[in-house]
């Protein structure tokens, strides 16, 4: 843990590797997780896990907020390679997902978990990923807005199409979790960039640092809570997700190039297709029952994915795009 708290500072303190420096808290807190489960399963007589919710809550408020009807409108303008972008997003992840649960034979409900993650909308860390690769931001933006507000749909269609062999998938319930998660909140936060963004400054400045430490409470209840079937499947599991996260990638990033986009927005649709929103998962995980074996999978997948994300950004940041022709 004082390895990855130290290497958080270094990272810190230097511009090439500051984008590392979240994910490197993240692998301290979750060492102290693993060494010490009993402190973050809950504190005195409430469970820790109940905060799970109300802090996706929270994040995905603060993602509402800082759309505009502006940048809403923005999107219908370039509808194809959103439309791309989405479709891939929405196939590529979940159809990984489902054969690496099958090939990997994990115990049902670990399998679940994995779907679950290839099922989820685009994060918000695909955002930032994509601004450091000098990818499409504005792409970026839409993709992750537009999965996220379809995610009430085909979150629990995908789940109960892929995974319904492996857990009990009921429909209905899942989308209004997935509503009252990600729908409720994200229009509050749009109502609150209307009405509010600006004139309460020192809120502006605080919510991606709730969002931070909402993320990272987050990963951390899951790994202590699932800390025992970790132990058990953990680096085979380790390896599945990084063959998700990576086979994500890729095959976005050629999907897109096959189609001959602009290399800025195959970039884009790469990392929005190779980087979940696993803080949903996790949640989700929860509301199914299941926080310490379905959620083990996103709490994996999100330290992970910033890593390779970073590593990914970093190195295309240093090749200027070079534009396909027409």
């Amino acid at each position: 843990m004082l390895f990855f708290l130290n290497l958080t500072l270094i990272f810190r303190n230097t511009a090439k590797f500051k984008g590392f420096s979240f994910t490197t808290m993240i692998f301290a807190a979750v060492s102290l997780a693993m060494y010490y489960p009993q402190y973050f399963v809950q504190v005195g007589d409430f469970k820790l896990a109940k905060l799970i919710i109300p802090l996706l809550q929270v994040i995905m408020f603060g993602m509402g907020s800082e759309l505009s009807l502006k940048e809403l409108a923005a999107v219908l303008k370039t509808p194809k390679t959103i439309a791309v972008g989405v479709i891939c997003h929405y196939t590529i992840m979940p159809l990984i997902g489902f054969t690496i649960a099958t090939v990997f034979n994990f115990p049902k409900e670990i399998a679940a978990g994995i779907i679950l993650v290839g099922c989820c909308p685009s994060g918000l860390a695909s955002n930032v990923m994509s601004y450091l690769a000098r990818a499409n931001l504005a792409l970026s933006i839409a993709v992750t807005t537009v999965s996220t507000l379809l995610a009430p749909l085909f979150v629990p269609l995908l789940m109960r199409l892929l995974a319904d062999r492996f857990v009990a998938v009921h429909f209905w319930d899942m989308a209004w979790d997935t509503t009252k998660v990600v729908l409720i909140p994200i229009f509050a936060g749009l109502l609150f960039h209307i009405l509010v963004r600006g004139k309460v400054k020192w809120l502006d400045k605080i919510m991606p640092l709730i969002s931070m430490l909402g993320i990272g409470l987050i990963i951390v209840v899951i790994t202590a809570a699932g800390r025992d079937s970790l132990l058990k499947v953990g680096p085979l599991l380790v390896l599945a997700v990084l063959i998700h996260n990576i086979l994500g990638y890729t095959m976005g990033y050629w999907s897109s190039r096959l189609l001959r986009f602009k290399e800025k927005d195959c970039r884009t649709i790469s990392l929005e297709v190779g980087m979940q929103n696993a803080g949903l998962a996790s949640g989700l995980a929860l509301l199914m029952g299941g926080m310490a074996t379905i959620g083990l999978a996103s709490a994996i997948f999100g330290p992970l994915m910033n890593v390779t994300g970073s590593s990914l950004a970093t190195w295309w940041h240093g090749k200027i795009p070079e534009e396909v022709p027409e």
